[in-house]
């Protein structure tokens, strides 16, 4: 694949991005895509492995080899072709995915992995620009119509799946635009919502309709279905859907029940990053919760936080300072030990990059009061993480003496999901597991069936709180799970 002494003649390229201090003056995306000699280049450094360990690190398993091969020989359209059999959304991946695909390629073993994110990238983008990205409506419909409960990327892949495979399919999104936390959780300057709002008119093409707005919740007396005020009883769906798919995402947000946390100025993450969406998209919020002139603590070191502490530079905090309660991690990992799994190695973010300050083994104790119900320091303190003699488990203890105050005006909880919204799985009687997700499994005749006849379930709302690549394998293989219900047997790719 690629060139074969490519690895040997090319070093790895990173993508180019605008200089932090010009970037945080605005939320456009600021990451730019290799041109297509450096794409070229770097698809050389795909090696004839024999063994492409990539597809097993990507969870949609792409078949990397073969596009970056194709880039390389400069068949761009035919690139394209290979990336989309795998991957509905690769626009998406190519910019926000951890890309555990690189981890897990064979060069990283003692040396750079071959930039697959990257080409990915450049491959979709080049797709769009030269008009390659086309609707691909079903050539005959089945007369089957399934509801897709949620709009984010597992919902997405799920409808694009069964409009393809002819049947009838109506998303439904509790708020006012589609995306789920493709457009709400993930800022606009790591992903722009036009993106989103291309591919939604790629599926209305394909015959996908979406109703915005609507809720769906369990069943009382006397209540119908009303879309103008936005409910829709779950009985409803499951009377006027051959199949019902529910895609919602792990929202329900970890909290930290310490003393002050009723204070004004402590929230959830999600409780300020959507406000921000919002207002890039055009909306009016006179209430928004900024970080403007505040000294901002995020407690939490993922990317959930990683996203909060670029927002709050762009919306000018006097100071940004993010907790993590783990040790800090090894700048680099023992690649010959965790190859070609994920490791854990230390992260930096671009948002990081933009500045801040950053502290590991913390936990906090305590928010205190201004005197006047508002938040203005938090007490901390230092951590250990010890091995128990008996159960082999880390376990965290205190360091004493190592208890100290942090001034905040504004502090952001970005300590990750512990499951979907429980209302909504109690609305269809769905069976949940020990963690709170719906209990479905991923293999044979009954896969991502959920205990309730007819009802599926898919991505985070199975799986729990994972990545967006996750999220579309998962609204893939559902829709074929779906599909094959329906018809017996499904064509459609897994």
């Amino acid at each position: 694949m690629g060139k074969i002494t490519g690895f040997l003649e090319f070093a790895r390229l990173q993508e180019a991005a605008e200089p932090a201090a010009e970037r945080v003056r605005h939320y456009r995306e600021f990451m730019v895509h290799l041109d297509d000699a450096q794409a070229r280049q770097q698809g050389a450094r795909c090696m004839d492995c024999g063994i492409p360990f990539c597809h097993n690190g990507c969870p949609v398993n792409n078949i990397i080899p073969d596009w970056n091969d194709l880039v390389y020989r400069d068949r761009w359209r035919e690139a394209i072709e290979v990336l989309h059999a795998t991957n509905n959304f690769p626009e998406f991946t190519g910019r926000i995915c951890p890309a555990p695909c690189e981890a897990a390629c064979t060069l990283n073993i003692n040396t750079d992995a071959v930039g697959i994110k990257s080409i990915e990238h450049a491959i979709i983008d080049k797709a769009w620009a030269e008009g390659w990205v086309k609707p691909q409506p079903a050539a005959r419909k089945t007369g089957k119509r399934v509801a897709v409960v949620g709009s984010g990327p597992s919902g997405l892949a799920c409808a694009q799946q069964l409009a393809r495979a002819g049947h009838a399919v109506t998303v439904f999104e509790k708020n006012d635009r589609i995306g789920g936390l493709l457009r709400y959780g993930i800022p606009d300057f790591k992903l722009d919502k036009t993106l989103i709002d291309r591919r939604v008119g790629q599926l209305k093409a394909e015959g996908v309709e979406f109703r915005t707005g609507v809720a769906v919740t369990s069943d009382f007396p006397g209540m119908v279905c009303n879309l103008s005020t936005g409910t829709m009883p779950a009985s409803k769906l499951l009377k006027s859907f051959d199949a019902v798919v529910l895609a919602g995402g792990s929202e329900v947000p970890r909290d930290l029940p310490i003393p002050g946390r009723e204070l004004k100025g402590v929230h959830f993450a999600m409780e300020f990053l959507p406000l921000q969406n919002r207002v890039v998209a055009g909306d009016s919020l006179p209430n928004q919760l900024r970080a403007t002139g505040k000294h901002v603590v995020v407690i939490g070191g993922g990317d959930t936080g990683s996203d909060c502490v670029g927002t709050s530079h762009r919306q000018g905090a006097a100071s940004v300072t993010q907790f993590e309660l783990m040790p800090k991690p090894p700048e680099h990992e023992n690649r010959l030990l965790t190859w070609p799994y994920w490791p854990v190695k230390l992260r930096t973010s671009s948002s990081h990059d933009e500045g801040g300050q950053r502290d590991w083994s913390v936990t906090t104790k305590a928010f205190n009061d201004d005197g006047h119900g508002n938040v203005k320091s938090l007490t901390c303190a230092r951590v250990a993480w010890v091995k128990d003699r008996v159960t082999g488990r880390m376990t965290m203890e205190e360091v004493p003496g190592s208890t100290f105050e942090v001034k905040a005006d504004l502090v952001l909880l970005a300590m990750g999901f512990v499951h979907p919204v429980a209302q909504m799985l109690k609305a269809f009687d769905v069976a949940t597991d020990e963690r709170g997700n719906a209990r479905a499994t991923t293999e044979g005749d009954s896969a991502y069936q959920s205990s309730r006849e007819r009802v599926f379930v898919a991505g985070d709302m199975r799986r729990g709180q994972s990545l967006v690549v996750w999220a579309i394998r998962e609204g893939r293989q559902a829709a074929r799970a779906v599909d094959a219900f329906l018809m017996g047997a499904s064509d459609l790719p897994r």
